[in-house]
């Protein structure tokens, strides 16, 4: 008897072990962080750019857990800039419909190659590369009635041609329909040959969300066998969709583009102040492998193209600037650079790169909105052995807190506290009695 309850104890736990082993890693365990080209060069960064970008992504903020690199929209296009003109756009596509990297921008990308001469590069660093693609299949593919790679379907077969993006001109929707997986699977089978990592969808999440395309999307990358992290644009993505996104994708973004305006700016971007409550409203759906994205940081020199306005050192002030990193960190959104790399100052690094920060983006735990008073929010975290309390001022003129510590949740009693941004060390306190500026976040790191 009691040789046969150990051999079925044995046989159980080899089943464990068994399926435990076949189980597949969490793809994006932690916040994916790196670097991302629309910011600075909009639709037009080319090879040589892109690579130098690299080296400085490498030499600057690898070290701080910075590593993918990700050629942002219209790698296929030609003359990028006529995109105001639309009819005299010239696209690189392959036998099968796909588009590939256009050859008087990406010379590496010669014959069959596409991006693997550059994801090479980007290995070789350390790094891990990604690219920016719009949902669906090329009006000219359907035009030519191509046939779909590896299938017995034609484009014609997976093409909704009812269905376009608003703002981009390239492609037509893919149906539900087996044709349609066909041809997404054909795509990554594609970009799993060039050793893409990160993929992020546009024209996918929002205005129009389609659900059945992510979903057609995930299952294709499964079946390539290479672990590419999915990521979907624009936002703001629904948040009644959440468990469906989590399903079907690592992160999403939640927002329309955010670019260096503190307030509302009139325009059609998101700007950081009403990030605030957009975030909070996601807080829930924060785990591992699921990252509700607040969108790339616009901040540093954005030229020479940037993808919205003139180029420019960011508009918002440094106080701005410690706000949105903070805000961004504390909620565990992804992070992405989209400043010039080849131009980053000393001051933007260290910001980029402040352990403690990074820690909370990390490797939080508990994060949480703990509370708002008048123009003052607060978040909490805790983040490897300490906790942290980040108190931002969202009005315009600086404001004065003083309250206990565990007015925001945290155990009461004395903490060893450190002022995390200015770097300074203030003693054993129970509590906060400081000045924020406008704009502007107190961040204290608390240990016992």
């Amino acid at each position: 008897m009691l040789k046969t309850l150990l051999q079925m104890v044995g046989t159980a736990a080899l089943v464990v072990a068994a399926q435990a082993q076949a189980a597949p890693a969490t793809l994006a365990p932690t916040p994916p962080m790196g670097w991302n080209s629309w910011d600075s060069y909009g639709l037009t960064i080319d090879e040589p750019q892109f690579r130098a970008n690299v080296d400085a992504l490498a030499k600057r903020l690898k070290a701080a857990g910075y590593q993918y690199a990700v050629v942002d929209e219209g790698w296929y296009l030609a003359n990028p800039q006529d995109a105001s003109k639309p009819e005299t756009l010239h696209y690189r596509i392959d036998a099968n419909g796909r588009y590939e990297p256009a050859l008087n921008r990406f010379a590496t990308a010669k014959g069959a190659a596409g991006f693997k001469p550059v994801a090479d590069y980007v290995h070789a660093q350390g790094l891990k590369f990604g690219i920016h693609i719009i949902r669906g299949i090329a009006k000219q593919a359907v035009s030519a009635n191509l046939p779909i790679a590896h299938s017995a379907f034609h484009a014609v077969d997976a093409a909704d041609t009812g269905d376009t993006c608003p703002w981009n001109p390239d492609n037509f929707g893919v149906k539900d329909n087996a044709a349609g997986q066909a041809w997404y699977d054909a795509l990554m089978q594609q970009y799993a040959s060039w050793d893409v990592d990160y993929i992020k969808v546009d024209c996918i999440a929002s205005h129009p969300y389609k659900g059945d395309e992510i979903a057609m999307i995930h299952r294709a990358i499964a079946k390539t066998g290479r672990p590419i992290v999915l990521s979907l644009s624009p936002g703001p993505a629904p948040l009644e969709q959440a468990v469906e996104l989590g399903r079907n994708a690592q992160l999403w973004r939640i927002s329309q583009d955010v670019w260096d305006h503190w307030d509302d700016n009139g325009e059609w971007s998101q700007n950081v102040k009403a990030q605030f409550a957009m975030i909070a409203s996601w807080a829930r759906h924060v785990k591992s492998g699921n990252w509700p994205d607040a969108d790339m940081l616009p901040l540093g020199w954005l030229g020479p193209v940037p993808g919205d306005g003139q180029p420019r050192t960011t508009r918002l002030t440094r106080d701005e600037q410690r706000t949105l990193v903070t805000l961004w960190s504390i909620a565990r959104s992804p992070l992405f650079f989209g400043g010039n790399l080849t131009r980053l100052d000393d001051w933007t690094q260290a910001l980029l790169t402040n352990p403690a920060v990074i820690a909370m983006d990390q490797r939080g735990e508990s994060q949480r909105l703990a509370g708002q008073h008048g123009d003052v929010i607060a978040w909490t975290t805790h983040a490897d052995g300490a906790d942290y309390l980040a108190l931002f001022n969202t009005g315009d003129a600086a404001t004065a807190i003083k309250a206990a510590f565990a007015t925001y949740g945290l155990a009461g009693g004395t903490y060893a506290v450190r002022d995390v941004w200015a770097a300074k060390r203030l003693g054993q306190l129970a509590g906060v009695n400081h000045t924020v500026a406008p704009h502007g976040v107190l961040l204290l790191e608390l240990r016992r």
